[in-house]
């Protein structure tokens, strides 16, 4: 008689049957990304002989939420934002986020509140109102993620245009017996797959964009001190916007008392903040031109062949960081070019205004201010979180390299004009400084004051009398 009873030839239906030798987790997984088709045979042993018999529960739950991750979401958007978000929060949470105390939240008010009675002195540009945000990391990741999303999809788009070909590529490549026995049902073309595989490459490329977007907004929401810190009105609501734990890390090793920093750092963001509400056309030109930039990037096709032949495409990880310094050709278009040119001098010129304001509205109230002044100024010259971030998103460093001119334009404008004089060169972008104004800062100057010709609002009258003049910029 034997150890062991003969298994019944038609076995209960309703006890779990273990057909394929995998443990249950590796079924269900697998039972997911096949639509519920089961695993044959021949497929069971090839996984068994990977191993996968015998992993670890809690990997494979890791394992599976990666995959999960990799192929949802939906197929006809450039990038997965949802996983862009998470992966930030993630990020932000591993390094040791914490939420906004109520005394640091009432600190930042008060600093705020102080702020706008400083530049009320020195611009006649008005605050849109005395809403304030003191943010957590994930808080900025929340608030920022929509506009972060404007910017990048035409890298997005690019990118997945160029992993899909890519694909094809390769597809096409492939000939009769190319593919493991048992992975094709007998007969069939591996190119046949072509039409079925697009919808899961679409989800796998916006997978892999969303993870590189949410890792660039993470490592900047650890580092960034305010909303509008990188020169771009990321902030929808025009709140004054600062997050305490960053302001806390910028002040270490200054030898700054703490609330002078704060105070000096409210003040900055103020100020862009009422410089972007007072001249709408700002924000949106700053926008549009590193969407211009973005759009005209050209994909490094070769290069990301070259990624995939090396990697597991099953490894999310593996195949997004392969694929990070893989995207994008070095030269830069004549249209890159020129948005690029644009872009710095906006920055150039954002900057450079909110260093003579702020410099202007703190020299009297707080001692520190050319020590706060410098420190801002190292913080950019070495590289600060923005360039980081758009180096890896779009192919691009955004450094207002002109900074020192703009600065430069401000305060001699000012010395002949005065503040008032100052402030109305933001009249139109048609009458603003120019690049090659940045290069004469002097001879603006003395144009924009001119008896007779009166540059700016005649300039300006004449473009209104016209119905709003060109808005796309230089």
């Amino acid at each position: 008689m034997p150890d062991h009873p003969t298994p019944p030839e038609h076995p209960d239906p309703d006890e779990p049957q273990d057909s394929s030798g995998l443990p249950p987790e590796v079924e269900a997984m697998l039972s997911r990304l096949t639509g519920g088709q089961g695993i044959d045979p021949e497929t069971a042993k090839m996984l068994q002989g990977m191993g996968l018999d015998k992993i670890d529960p809690a990997m494979l739950q890791m394992m599976t939420a990666q995959v999960q991750a990799m192929f949802s979401g939906p197929a006809d958007e450039p990038f997965n934002t949802a996983l862009a978000t998470d992966t930030a929060r993630k990020a932000v949470s591993a390094a040791g986020d914490r939420s906004v105390s109520p005394a640091q939240a009432a600190q930042v008010d008060q600093a705020a509140k102080v702020a706008g009675l400083w530049l009320d002195q020195v611009t006649g540009f008005e605050a849109p109102g005395i809403s304030t945000h003191a943010w957590s990391r994930a808080e900025w990741v929340e608030a920022t993620m929509p506009t972060w999303r404007s910017l990048v999809e035409p890298v997005a788009e690019g990118v997945g245009r160029a992993i899909s070909t890519a694909m094809r590529t390769q597809l096409e490549q492939l000939g009769e017996g190319a593919l493991p026995e048992g992975m094709l049902p007998p007969g069939m073309d591996p190119k046949a797959l072509l039409g079925q595989m697009e919808p899961m490459l679409a989800r796998m490329s916006g997978s892999m964009f969303g993870l590189q977007v949410g890792q660039a907004v993470g490592a900047l929401a650890g580092e960034t001190v305010s909303g509008t810190e990188i020169g771009l009105p990321l902030v929808g609501d025009q709140a004054v916007a600062l997050l305490p734990a960053n302001v806390e890390a910028f002040a270490e090793g200054l030898g700054v008392d703490l609330e002078q920093v704060r105070l000096y750092l409210a003040v900055r963001e103020a100020a862009r903040v009422r410089l972007f509400a007072d001249v709408p056309w700002l924000g949106p030109q700053l926008l549009a031109a590193v969407r211009d930039y973005a759009r005209d990037i050209t994909i490094d096709t070769e290069r990301i062949e070259q990624a995939l032949q090396q990697v597991d495409p099953t490894d999310a990880e593996a195949l997004q960081a392969s694929l990070q310094d893989q995207l994008f050709r070095p030269d830069p278009s004549p249209a890159q070019k020129a948005a690029l040119a644009r872009l710095e001098t906006y920055l150039a010129l954002v900057e450079g205004w909110v260093d003579v304001v702020t410099e202007r509205a703190t020299r009297d109230h707080l001692p520190q201010t050319a020590a706060l002044g410098e420190a801002v100024r190292r913080r950019r010259a070495t590289g600060g979180p923005a360039e980081k971030a758009f180096a890896g998103l779009v192919g691009l460093e955004l450094r207002p390299r002109r900074l020192r001119d703009a600065a430069n334009l401000w305060a001699a404008l000012e010395a002949r004009h005065g503040a008032a004089g100052r402030d109305a060169a933001w009249g139109h972008p048609d009458v603003a400084p120019t690049a090659a104004d940045l290069d004469d800062p002097l001879g603006y100057v003395e144009r924009a004051g001119r008896p007779g010709s009166d540059d700016v609002d005649a300039a300006l009258d004449q473009i209104l009398r016209e119905g709003g003049g060109n808005e796309a910029g230089r």
